[in-house]
């Protein structure tokens, strides 16, 4: 712990002026910095009432953490759900998609005398945290004030395992601290129990994502998301969600491509990272696409009339643009970037297409690819002709559709198990 927080303190006067930096250039960070440093509001707690903190990082974590807090209100009502994440996209999506929860916060950097002062404001029953989240001061601190801390829907990919594994006694104690972990699948229980986690505080007890996924379908949903944009419903629409730079130029030259099949065909791209909006749009031109128009326009009052590209440059609108699609390509799987979550579009119907880097989606990709749900593809070429196939095919289509969300439903249910381990460790902390 002492090497582990000389590093930080070396790095820190480092890190400050990036930070300062960019939320000076691109306004990124200007909204959390001074909260992740410990400057946060909480509200009273009620009498009789249990405080859980529950932290998710992203957008990614937070539709999980959803599920699972839907789950706790309806089996332990007295329990109040404090929310905290690290990035202002997933603070917004909270706020969204989690009204039941009593306050919102980000979570604080890790250093000493932050994350005490931070534990001291909340004065969490116990803490909650998603997918592998392990912040050794924070964790060192929760142990000091006898605050339990579990780990809900928790995953550890082939690439963090790695990481982890290189200094395993370090970050053995730290999984020491944890009252259980609740993974998702047997290959994440077998990575943290490798690592140095106790066997009997490790559970297998599957993906919240699948039910968090599952409760946002709705019809009225996609149909708003359609009037927004104009869309007429002879035209066919090929959603490419969640692009990485180095696949959009695949995904617009398959598009020009099926234009010559299908010319009435729409492309909505939304890209992983909004803020390249811009540089999405130069691509679209350089690919001859001047009838391009972005959704940031579009919320500012221009209409859509005869573009037939529209770019998504705007933050939490994927989820219910899957619902518009004919077609699907789920990015960041075409370049080693990990992959991306393809149970959103399994879960509007829709049998999503991605590359081959899926290492951080691993059990979906295995879902649906054995569960004939989704399709994966090598390259630009193998992408034009499945997505060719698909649209000629539509029959086919629907069918491969409905295996997809099929898939989905089957595998709910693990939300609610999550709920009752939080639960559990809540009683046992009272006793």
């Amino acid at each position: 712990m002492f090497l582990y927080n000389a590093l930080l303190f070396f790095a820190l006067p480092f890190a400050l002026p990036y930070y300062a930096f960019k939320s000076l250039s691109t306004g990124k960070y200007r909204r959390n910095l001074a909260a992740r440093l410990g400057r946060v509001n909480v509200p009273a707690l009620p009498p009789g009432k249990k405080r859980l903190w529950i932290h998710a990082v992203s957008v990614g974590e937070v539709t999980a953490a959803a599920a699972v807090s839907r789950a706790l209100s309806e089996l332990a009502p007295e329990v109040q759900v404090i929310v905290s994440t690290t990035t202002e996209t997933g603070q917004e999506m909270a706020r969204r998609v989690m009204p039941e929860a009593e306050g919102f916060i980000y979570f604080p950097l890790d250093l000493p005398g932050v994350v005490g002062r931070v534990l001291d404001l909340v004065k969490p029953d116990l803490v909650a945290l998603t997918e592998t989240e392990l912040w050794p001061n924070f964790l060192a601190a929760c142990r000091r004030r006898s605050v339990p801390v579990v780990l809900v829907n928790g995953r550890l990919s082939d690439k963090s395992f790695r990481r982890y594994r290189a200094s395993r006694q370090f970050w053995g104690k730290c999984l020491a601290g944890l009252q259980a972990a609740g993974m998702i699948s047997f290959a994440d229980a077998n990575r943290v129990r490798a690592l140095g986690m106790p066997k009997e505080r490790v559970f297998v007890y599957g993906n919240a994502k699948y039910d968090a996924l599952a409760a946002r379908v709705s019809p009225h949903l996609a149909e708003e998301a359609g009037n927004f944009l104009g869309l007429r419903p002879e035209e066919p629409i090929f959603v490419a969600g969640s692009t990485h730079e180095g696949e959009e130029e695949i995904v617009l030259s398959v598009y020009g491509r099926l234009l010559h099949a299908f010319p009435l065909l729409n492309l909505i791209l939304i890209p992983r990272h909004p803020e390249r909006g811009a540089e999405v749009m130069r691509l679209c031109r350089r690919y001859g696409l001047s009838d391009t128009i972005t959704y940031r326009e579009v919320m500012g009052g221009r209409k859509r009339t005869n573009e037939r590209v529209v770019i998504v440059d705007v933050i939490g609108e994927l989820f219910k643009l899957y619902g518009l699609a004919a077609v699907v390509f789920c990015g960041g799987s075409l370049v080693p970037r990990g992959g991306q979550n393809i149970l959103e579009a399994a879960a509007w119907g829709k049998a999503p297409l991605f590359g081959p880097y899926m290492g951080d989606f691993r059990a979906e990709r295995d879902l649906l690819v054995e569960g004939r749900g989704g399709i994966e593809v090598k390259g630009g070429d193998e992408l034009y002709e499945r997505l060719l196939f698909f649209l000629r095919e539509p029959t086919e289509r629907k069918e491969w559709g409905k295996r997809a969300q099929a898939l989905v439903a089957q595998n709910r249910g693990a939300a609610r198990r999550y709920a009752e381990l939080i639960v559990s460790s809540l009683r046992e902390r009272s006793a």
